[in-house]
């Protein structure tokens, strides 16, 4: 079924259905003038917090984050604006480590050094890490502060899919500063040549469109795609994660880890097999990821929200007029789909440096900042109402529009110190599945799933130690 452009009132809904509480976004219709009453101001509830505002003056604060190229040079152009317009004078430096990995290491080792930055842009996980040394603050008291804080409204605006990965036993460990997710890419024009109207909503009819684009290949005459033409295979572990969740399955039971449920070997199996009958295949040669899917190499792909922009492109790069969409990952009785993202996490330091982390916090969630960054990355916008702010750019974004409308059915990825090493074995065992073959290993035959997920069950174990 092919996507239709969703209006920017239908868009704002979507939004609204990820929340707590409904967001009423649409305005009251003013008075006549000449009867229009003028509102009454009301002040500000003084700080709770403690800290007169005639202190923050000339405070500098250090905020590392992980960017680089175009992330890095948005943040630092609206780290300047800030510094160049706040209020209160105060003055924010910042430093790229260049990745998540190398941002960790740095944390620990300025730590151990007694020198960290006041604030930094992580991953939730590594938020947890340093929690449970206290080093991190518990955002509760500048979110609900009356005068520094976020209104009612604010929180509500903030999909809570968003909002609640940074909450961890009763606190506020950060606040989302980009979130993305992993998709299914879906080739819609190919598949109604293929026969089919509509977009698979199951497992089964997942594989029997791919079969399907699989046997076009069989029977052409160029024989060097005869292994192309279903799902091309990523091992990502949001791929992974997405794929046993749709099959009910997942990494966790209660607040430990256990791969190797019946769920899950479902989902592998199925996965495995279909890989096994050519429906779906692996490449490590030319053409792209986004040019075999452009090209009509792949019925399937997989990709995440920032990477919509690149597959435009290689479907322009290849003169084809496909239309695709974004999908999540089908199930037996349900789907997949997982939110991820880096957020805001301040570090303990000075009641004045801690304050001013939070005012440059709240400021870069601003509804106007957060269109910025939808324009430039194609992310998520962490505000429901930079909607209207985004016409333009979701009139000219039909997939970023339908992978907005997929929100509301999102889950969080495991809020647990150790996810940040163990996504990694969900990724590798996900991988070796696939591996026929490859550097002289051996075919994995069709029932080694359960294996494969008794092995991540020990490795999980002895990282969570």
């Amino acid at each position: 079924m092919t996507f239709r452009r969703a209006s920017l009132s239908l868009l704002l809904a979507f939004l609204a259905a990820c929340q707590s509480a409904p967001i009423h976004l649409t305005q009251t219709p003013s008075a006549p003038a000449a009867v229009e009453a003028r509102p009454t101001a009301t002040p500000l509830a003084g700080s709770q917090l403690g800290i007169a505002e005639a202190s923050l003056k000339g405070i500098t604060i250090q905020v590392w984050h992980p960017w680089f190229g175009v992330e890095a040079n948005l943040f630092q152009s609206q780290v300047d604006e800030f510094n160049q317009t706040n209020q209160w004078g105060l003055r924010v430096l910042s430093t790229s480590q260049l990745d998540y990995n190398e941002l960790f290491q740095d944390v620990e080792t300025a730590f151990a050094s007694s020198s960290p930055p006041q604030l930094v842009i992580a991953l939730s996980a590594d938020a947890l890490v340093w929690n449970a040394n206290g080093d991190v603050v518990d955002l509760t008291n500048y979110v609900n502060d009356p005068q520094y804080g976020f209104g009612g409204g604010d929180v509500k605006d903030i999909p809570s899919v968003f909002w609640s990965q940074d909450e961890a036993a009763g606190q506020r460990l950060g606040i989302p500063a980009e979130r993305s997710a992993r998709f299914v890419l879906y080739n819609e024009s190919w598949a109604r040549e293929l026969g089919f109207n509509s977009a698979p909503v199951s497992a089964d009819e997942f594989r029997q469109q791919a079969c399907a684009a699989h046997a076009t290949m069989l029977n052409d005459k160029d024989k060097s795609n005869d292994a192309m033409g279903g799902w091309l295979v990523d091992t990502q572990p949001m791929t992974a994660l997405s794929w046993l969740t749709a099959f009910g399955g997942g990494v966790l039971d209660g607040n430990n880890y256990r791969f190797l449920t019946p769920n899950n070997i479902a989902a592998l199996t199925f996965l495995k097999q279909l890989y096994a009958d050519g429906c779906a295949w692996t490449t490590s040669d030319s053409p792209s990821v986004y040019d075999a899917f452009a090209t009509r190499k792949a019925l399937f792909s997989t990709a995440s929200l920032e990477e919509l922009s690149d597959q435009s492109r290689a479907f322009g790069a290849a003169n084809s007029s496909d239309e695709w969409t974004v999908l999540a990952f089908p199930g037996n009785s349900q789907s997949g789909l997982f939110v991820y993202g880096s957020s805001y996490i301040m570090l303990k330091s000075t009641p004045q440096q801690q304050l001013a982390s939070w005012l440059f916090m709240r400021w870069m969630l601003s509804p106007e900042n957060q269109a910025k960054w939808v324009e430039a990355l194609g992310l998520f916008p962490l505000r429901a109402t930079s909607m209207e702010l985004l016409k333009d750019y979701s009139d000219s974004h039909p997939q970023w529009n339908a992978a907005l409308a997929l929100l509301p059915n999102a889950q969080i990825q495991p809020q647990l110190a150790s996810w940040r090493k163990v996504q990694t074995v969900l990724g590798d065992g996900f991988s070796y599945m696939f591996r026929t073959g490859l550097d002289n290993q051996p075919a994995i035959a069709s029932n080694q799933p359960a294996a494969i997920l008794s092995q991540m069950d020990s490795i999980a174990r002895e990282l969570s130690k």
